[in-house]
């Protein structure tokens, strides 16, 4: 089952944000070498910069799936206010259909 982890920033976080990024990178590039991640990038703000992410995981249940959005170093590291995580149905460009 697809879960879509929907995350916003806290605040005046972007270093936060920065600073870890290749701690956050590493996590989704061993998502991506298991099949586990579908897809993902940042939110941007009116001047393009980060203000939180779009994370699409399969996973077996919501317990699993939320289990991996609190693995990711960024919620780790206190940037994100808010994490909410939703079962994703992916109906239209679908490379696997």
């Amino acid at each position: 089952m697809l879960f879509a982890f929907l995350c916003t920033d806290k605040p005046s976080h972007l270093n936060v944000r920065m600073d870890t990024r290749p701690a956050h990178l590493d996590h989704l590039n061993k998502l991506n070498a298991e099949g586990t991640l579908k897809m993902a990038g940042p939110f941007l703000d009116d001047e393009g910069k980060p203000n939180g992410s779009l994370v699409i995981v399969e996973a077996e249940d919501m317990a699993a799936a939320r289990a991996l959005a609190e693995a990711d170093p960024y919620y780790q590291a206190g940037l994100f206010e808010t994490v909410e995580v939703k079962p994703y149905n992916w109906v239209f460009n679908k490379p696997e259909a």
